[in-house]
This record gives structure tokens, C-alpha cells and sequence, in this order.
């Protein structure tokens, strides 16, 4: 049966200038408040898993204030998840693309139905704006959507070249049991991302979330039970520390790993996915975005008011916790001091406040852990280069801290090498385009990349020679859209799997080839 859908489309966000969609916000804001600090379960085989020992995920900007408790997961439960993926796959793995559709259409319309709450939820347990919440529910409803028709390219007979006395065919098969290890930043959209993917290809999943994220998912989880997702196909494990997720790397019985997190965290997964187990009888695949420390050149013919604004939203966005986020200004000389000047006045009117006030542009880091980490760098920035902006923690309680910028940085000073993940702006002088090419290609990280410069050659130039997986011209280097601008990074940034791209199904899939004499 041939299936068709609509013509793809990014789903548009909310406007919150609107009076009715402020009120309805804020609604959803004392709805989410009278939920909170419910105990959530494990999901495995359709039923809720129920322990004594729990954990619990906090609000950022108020952490004595308890959004849920999660059950901690135990070796069992990750072992009883593996099965009850394993027994849920010949069964979804021979449903059919129209029945897997289905449950894509139900999905999309249940965020649709709970946007507002799900987005006050990510202001209120990640510290996200309101912006930024409903940007990521869009991503989710996207990633949905996109996939959903990539698997329609897969389903189609694949060509071949005749031969003579025989009819041979070329298609697809799912791979089994996979695990999808989540973060905080953007666990809604990279859960669905990483899930559906393996999902509507006809793979069943275990998913492991972050611990300070993990309400998130568990929200996603009681829309899967809402839509009738068969038992077993998706299965959820919490719980604080790493056993559990290192459990479920090194089991023998599954089939690929996708991974978004740290470069620490991925360098662990790549080694010990890829070590052979007792009983394993395949090469596991291993997926994995790991960040970057990712730089915008700015050459003396861009716009400069153009290029502090790109710096500001690529810098600051979501207090710098994107993979995407910009942490270096590599600048031209000639318009070095007149570009920071630009966007120092800017970072100093970037209200720094508790995200539930929908003028907020700056929210806390997600947790005291990333808090500390941020200062160390201010403090061992004080020593590479010169504090300009910021450094500080502007409220006594919260994980707050103020967007910072250093200038005089060497290319190769530690705060230009590591990566901070926080609101983190390092300027560099180069002495013309070449040297500011050198310089942002001189990191291990590969992930994105933006020039401002009204110079076509240079830009051309930097296309084929600035190693970034997504690089921008004249423009932010953050917010790829789904099925517009497939995202992923070379080197260390990652294997560089296009999530929302033409082929990211791909890695849940193998070919398979059948010949018959005629």
C-alpha cells in the first residue's frame, strides 16, 4: 500500500508577545507547580517499576525546590529492560510502516495537546526560557515528522542492475535492541530524536535519560502509554551515577548505542561499546554528538552590528549549554576592538533571571556541578587572558552566573581548547583571514562554525576549508532545523550522524541482498 504524507514542514513556535498565549503560559506554569515532587516509575514492558530508592531532579534557579523523584534503577531492571525490548522486537519489527505512522500522527498530536505544559516543565526543571522550551518542543514535533517520512525513502524497492537468469532485490532490515543515552540540554527533542529514529525503523529501545532532566522523559514516556505504543518498544531506566548506562553499553545483547553528552562521557561509551562480550555475536554500533568548542570569524568587511548580534545568540543562548553554542570570537584585527566593544554592550542588557518571568534571557546552569566547572574557567581565564565582562554569580541561590567575556586569549590558551558549557566568550586576534581560518580549525572539536564576512571568495573558502560538520554564513551559529539543516561534527564533536538529515535512519538499519535463479 502506498503511503503518502504532507509535504514536510518545521513547526512553528509560540508567540509570547500575545497576551492569550502569555496567560496561557502562565496557566500551565501553577499547573505544573501543582504537580510537582511525584514520584515517577521505570517503564519496562508497558508497567510502571516501583523501588523505595529514589533520586530527585531539581529546579536550577531554586534548588531546594523538588520538581520529581525518580525511581533508581537496579542492575535488574536494566537487565529485565533488555529483555523486554527483545521479546517486543520480531512482532514491531514486522509491523507495518503505516502502523508505525500511526503512532508518529498520535504522538505529534499529543505534544501538541500538553505544548504549554511540557514547556513550563523545561523552564521549571531545566532552567530553559520560554522561547527556548517551546523551540525545543518544535524540534521534538519535527524530528517526529521528519522521520517519519525518511523511512518512506528507505521502504522503497532500491535499484538495481539486472543480470541475466536472475532476480535478485536489495532492502532494509531493522538491527534489534538499542540504547539511547540522553542529556539535560535538550532531552525532549534528542530523546525523540535518537528514539524514533531507532523506533520507526522497527528497532525496540531502552533509553536512559540525564538524572537532572529525567522528568522530561518520563512525561515523554506517558505520552507513549497514552498512544498505545505496543509494550516493550520503549523501555525507560533511571538513576543517578553511571552503572546503569555502563550496564547497558557493555551488555552483550545490544545491537547499537546512541549517545549525546560529553566528550568524557563518549570516549567511554566508544571504548567500552566496542569492546566484544561473553556471548555478543555482532559489532555494536555506536552514535554519538559530543559538542565542541565551536568559533565565529569575523573579517574587517562584515557587518559588525550583524556579527555582535550572531556572537550574543550563539554565545549566551540558553546560558551557552547548546553543543552548538559559540565559546570563540576569532576577529580580524582591524575591527577587533570595535567588534568587542559591540558585543560587551550588548551582554551587559542580557537580563539574568528566573525563567518563570517571560522577560528573562539568561536562566541558570543546569546544576552546582556545571556551576563550579564555569568558575574554575573564570578563574583560570583570569590567568590567559583579560576579564571584560562578567565572571560572577549574580543571586545568592541558583546556579546563576553571569555572561562572561575574555579578551587577549591565545589560540591555544586552555579556555580556548576546552570546552565550558556555559554563557562563555573568549576573543582571539587574528592578524587577517587566513590566520582566523587557522585559528578556528585548531581545536580537536569539529561541530559548528560561523563567518561573518561580505567577502564571497573568503566565504567560499572557509566552505570547503573551515572543518566544521555545520557552518554558517552571516548568521548564528546555533538553531539547525530539523530536515533543514542536518546537524552533527567531525573529530571529537562526534561520529557525525546528521540528525535530521536524508540519511540518520540509516544507522538503525542494514542492508540486506536476496537473489534467486530464475
Amino acid at each position: 500500500m502506498q503511503i503518502t504524507l504532507a509535504p514536510f514542514k518545521t513547526e512553528p513556535g509560540l508567540d509570547f508577545t500575545l497576551p492569550a498565549e502569555r496567560q496561557a503560559f502562565q496557566a500551565a506554569l501553577e499547573s505544573v507547580r501543582g504537580k510537582l515532587g511525584a514520584i515517577y516509575p521505570l517503564w519496562i514492558d508497558g508497567k510502571p517499576v516501583v523501588h523505595d530508592e529514589t533520586f530527585s531532579s531539581v529546579n536550577p534557579a531554586h534548588p531546594d525546590e523538588i520538581i520529581a523523584k525518580h525511581v533508581a534503577t537496579r542492575s535488574e531492571d536494566v537487565e529485565a529492560a533488555i529483555a523486554a525490548a527483545e521479546k517486543a522486537f520480531p512482532l514491531w519489527s514486522a509491523t507495518s510502516i503505516q502502523e508505525r505512522l500511526t503512532y508518529m500522527h498520535r504522538a505529534v498530536a499529543e505534544l501538541r495537546r500538553r505544548r504549554y505544559e511540557l514547556d513550563a516543565l523545561m523552564v521549571l526543571e531545566l532552567g530553559k526560557t520560554w522561547d527556548e522550551a517551546d523551540g525545543e518542543i518544535a524540534e521534538a514535533i519535527d524530528l517526529f515528522e521528519w522521520y517519519g517520512r525518511q523511512i518512506l525513502k528507505f521502504e522503497q524497492p532500491q535499484q538495481l542492475t539486472p543480470s541475466d537468469g536472475e532476480d535478485f532485490s536489495f532492502f532494509y532490515i531493522p538491527l534489534g535492541v538499542g540504547a539511547v543515552i540522553t542529556p539535560f540540554n535538550f532531552p525532549l527533542a534528542l530523546t525523540i530524536g535518537m528514539a524514533w529514529g531507532a523506533i520507526v525503523t522497527g528497532n525496540t529501545v531502552v533509553i536512559k535519560p540525564t538524572d537532572s532532566a529525567a522528568t522530561v522523559v518520563a512525561w515523554l514516556f506517558e505520552i507513549f502509554n497514552t498512544i498505545g505504543l505496543p509494550a516493550g518498544v520503549a523501555n525507560l531506566v533511571t538513576g543517578p551515577g553511571i552503572a546503569s548506562g555502563q550496564q547497558l553499553v557493555a551488555h552483550p545483547r545490544i545491537r547499537f548505542i546512541a549517545f549525546t553528552g560529553s566528550k568524557r562521557a563518549g570516549v567511554n561509551i566508544y571504548e567500552n561499546g566496542a569492546k566484544l562480550q561473553p556471548g555478543q555475536k555482532w559489532f555494536k554500533r555506536i552514535q554519538m554528538e559530543l559538542g565542541g568548542k565551536n568559533a565565529i570569524i569575523v573579517d574587517e568587511t562584515a557587518d559588525l552590528d550583524a556579527a555582535a548580534d550572531g556572537l550574543i545568540a550563539s554565545a549566551f543562548g540558553f546560558q551557552g549549554q547548546r553543543c552548538s553554542s559559540a565559546e570563540r570570537a576569532v576577529v580580524v584585527e582591524s575591527v577587533y576592538d570595535t567588534l568587542l566593544e559591540k558585543v560587551v554592550e550588548r551582554a551587559k542588557k542580557l537580563k539574568v533571571a528566573d525563567p518563570i518571568n517571560p522577560e528573562t534571557q539568561l536562566g541558570p546552569l543546569i546544576d552546582e556541578i556545571a556551576q563550579q566547572k564555569f568558575f574554575n574557567y573564570v578563574e583560570l581565564g583570569k590567568k590567559e587572558g583579560k576579564l571584560v565582562l562578567g565572571g560572577g554569580k549574580p543571586f545568592t541561590t541558583g546556579y546563576f552566573v553571569e555572561p562572561t567575556i575574555f579578551s587577549e586569549v591565545a589560540p591555544t590558551a586552555r579556555i580556548t581548547q576546552e570546552e565550558v558549557f556555559g554563557p562563555f566568550l573568549a576573543f582571539i586576534r587574528a592578524r587577517d583571514f587566513d590566520d582566523a581560518l587557522a585559528i578556528a580549525n585548531d581545536t580537536e572539536y569539529g561541530l559548528t562554525g560561523s563567518v561573518y564576512s561580505r567577502d564571497r571568495s573568503r566565504l567560499e573558502r572557509a566552505r570547503r576549508e573551515f572543518h566544521v560538520g555545520n557552518l554558517y554564513f552571516n548568521r548564528k551559529s546555533t538553531g539547525a532545523l530539523m530536515g533543514v539543516a542536518p546537524f552533527g561534527g567531525f573529530n571529537m564533536s562526534g561520529t557525525d550522524t546528521k540528525a535530521g538529515g536524508p540519511d540518520y535512519l540509516q544507522f538503525f538499519l542494514q542492508g540486506k541482498t536476496v537473489g534467486e535463479t530464475l
